[in-house]
């Protein structure tokens, strides 16, 4: 902290003309942030050594708010490559599903347990983007009754969990969170397994699992300072562990080629090589045969 105030104190010149042009409502969203007390210490005295734990909640409320700023985006990449190849290789639906899962339950259990929204506000932003993802993934793998089962499933479950909170009361909340965070690390495990068995990414979004990656970190810190919550905790720390294996996927296949594509075009290319030889394609481990010619 005393080498970040060296940096702001020559500033101050600088800074406090700044500050008092700042409007009102500016001030008391901060206030209504971060309290009054480090509103004073971090803004008005611009002065980050008076409490060290106010600019310890100052960074969290910051990266949290940037983290659900972020999520309304983060998707879209992945949404819009879908929709260009109308192609959904590489992309695991099974993932996208259980993340679904996960966010669902995380954003209830935040909304009944009062939770500052800075702190998984990021959930229905994102749970509404897999949604669309997902029925894309569907749709293209020509599954598109399927894709609408899914989102009548979500529907209910949005209702059932946040809606009618009579259907799922306190205590079943409580567990079915504690299986969330496994649900965030399972969905992370058949995308893993998709892009080795397949050799590559195919049309996964490399902006999606970086931003994920830096969000996840990012999400650890916020809930030490501000959710005195284990179950949270550590469904972040193990999320944000597959999330390094996933980054470290995408760099490994960055440059790879394309899989190559199967029997179907090597026995085109015989065919055409036949009709222009007149050399029929033989069975495999034999020799050409030549037609004869009546």
């Amino acid at each position: 902290m005393d080498v970040l105030q060296k940096v702001i104190d020559p500033l101050q010149p600088y800074l406090r003309p700044v500050v008092s042009y700042i409007p009102e409502p500016v001030h008391d969203a901060v206030i209504s942030l971060i309290g009054s007390p480090c509103h004073s210490a971090l803004l008005l005295d611009l002065d980050v050594t008076k409490d060290p734990a106010c600019t310890s909640l100052a960074i969290s409320k910051a990266l949290g708010i940037a983290i659900v700023g972020a999520s309304a985006i983060v998707k879209v990449p992945q949404t819009l490559k879908l929709i260009n190849s109308r192609s959904s290789a590489g992309v695991s639906f099974v993932s996208y599903a259980l993340e679904t899962a996960s966010l669902l339950i995380t954003l209830s259990y935040g909304v009944r347990n009062n939770f500052p929204f800075s702190t998984y506000g990021e959930s229905a932003f994102i749970a509404i983007q897999d949604v669309a993802v997902g029925v894309l993934v569907l749709t293209f793998a020509g599954r598109s009754a399927a894709a609408a089962t899914f989102v009548a499933v979500v529907a209910a479950s949005v209702y059932a969990l946040l809606f009618d909170q009579t259907l799922v009361d306190a205590q079943t909340m409580a567990y079915l969170q504690a299986g969330a965070g496994a649900l965030g690390v399972a969905s992370k495990a058949p995308q893993i397994l998709t892009i080795w068995r397949e050799g590559g990414t195919g049309q996964l979004s490399a902006f999606a699992v970086f931003n994920y990656l830096f969000g996840s970190l990012s999400r650890i810190f916020t809930t030490i300072q501000e959710v005195d919550d284990k179950l949270i905790l550590y469904g972040f720390v193990a999320g944000f562990t597959l999330n390094v294996i996933l980054a470290g996927q995408m760099v490994y296949y960055w440059n790879s080629p394309a899989p190559k594509k199967k029997s179907v075009r090597k026995s085109a290319d015989r065919q055409t090589m036949a009709q222009s030889t007149g050399v029929s394609p033989s069975p495999q481990g034999k020799g050409p045969t030549t037609r004869r010619r009546g």
